[in-house]
């Protein structure tokens, strides 16, 4: 994302020196940089979502001169907002303001750049993936920190959402919801939750799993390490997680996709199938093959097979069957170090 912004600002002159940062949180929902300016001076340069960004602008930038940011200008930014977010588009506000020469920084009375609007396209295989997954009776929930609009569009694309009237939750609903509340919404047949923080993340887990749901967390960032090491199982992505997620996840993909773990369950799920037959087939052929031994040590009846008869019959049925089970190369690998480079 940050350098898709430095492309798109192009050639700029230099902004000076970084001098501080006030570090994103999922709580604030924004960061800021400090640079300092050849005149002795600095500026503060501000991109976040933009509901808590606008709030504390107090100007915009036209183009050519610092207007005034009135209430009709705040009602045009939110509907520009709300069109980028409708086309899939994850929204930023930009701005900035000038610092004194002591270079106290507060993120207010700032000076409204614009916003830009960034794509960040689903991979061509995720739709069949989906699709799969609703085949096979897996459900899939989508828990993001991104804009409801984002959210809603990125989901009807990928075949996540079909009906009309999905239920969106944000995490403002469920930080005021009860857990009895939260559990009776996962009753939904479509839900979506978008800018939600670590915690609310996992609080959306521990619902599903006292539903009595075997829950499975795919995540990248930090935000979603709480949810990872919650679920019963934690899905890393390797070429982009962090080491934090990387660490609290049990497992680690290596690709990065989504259609990865739909194949390692269809791969999992043939195996423990071929087990099932397997054991079916030994319990029904051996359990006979020993009754008549316990009734010759029991009752002394005498032996329907020699134990050269028995062999034969084992030798030549189990031993197909035994060959025939074995299942396919698993997709994924069990995470065995921070350092893997692998999703």
């Amino acid at each position: 994302m940050e350098v898709a912004l430095w492309q798109f600002a192009g050639d700029l002159p230099s902004a000076g020196p970084n001098v501080g940062e006030i570090a994103f949180d999922s709580e604030r929902r924004r960061m800021s940089v400090m640079t300092r300016q050849p005149d002795g001076g600095g500026m503060l340069w501000c991109k976040g979502a933009p509901e808590t960004v606008l709030p504390r602008c107090q100007f915009w930038f036209n183009g050519q001169e610092l207007q005034p940011l009135a209430a009709d200008d705040r009602i045009r930014l939110q509907q520009a907002q709300e069109d980028m977010a409708d086309r899939g588009l994850r929204v930023l506000a930009l701005a900035w303001k000038p610092l004194s020469a002591n270079l106290v920084a507060e993120e207010d009375q700032l000076q409204l750049c614009g916003l830009v609007g960034l794509e960040d396209p689903p991979r061509p295989d995720v739709h069949e993936a989906v699709s799969r997954c609703h085949e096979a009776g897996v459900r899939v929930i989508m828990v993001t920190g991104d804009h409801p609009h984002t959210a809603l569009a990125l989901a009807r694309e990928i075949g996540l959402i079909r009906g009309a009237a999905p239920v969106l939750l944000t995490g403002d609903n469920v930080r005021h919801m009860t857990s009895a509340s939260l559990q009776l919404a996962l009753d939904a047949p479509e839900i979506l939750f978008a800018r939600m923080t670590a915690e609310q993340k996992m609080q959306v887990v521990q619902a599903l799993q006292r539903k009595g749901e075997m829950v499975a967390v795919t995540g990248d960032g930090v935000n979603d390490a709480p949810a990872l090491k919650t679920a019963d199982i934690g899905i890393a992505m390797g070429l982009s997680g962090t080491d934090v997620a990387r660490e609290a996840a049990d497992i680690v993909l290596l690709d990065d996709h989504f259609a990865t773990i739909v194949s390692a369950i269809e791969e999992g799920r043939a195996v423990y199938d071929n087990i099932r037959k397997f054991l079916t087939y030994i319990l029904t052929s051996n359990i006979p093959e020993a009754v008549p031994y316990l009734a010759f040590v029991l009752f002394r009846i005498p032996l329907p097979l020699t134990v050269l008869q028995i062999l034969s019959i084992d030798l030549g049925t189990n031993m197909p069957v035994g060959a025939g089970t074995g299942g396919g190369t698993a997709t994924q690998r069990r995470h065995a170090s921070p350092s893997t480079r692998s999703r």
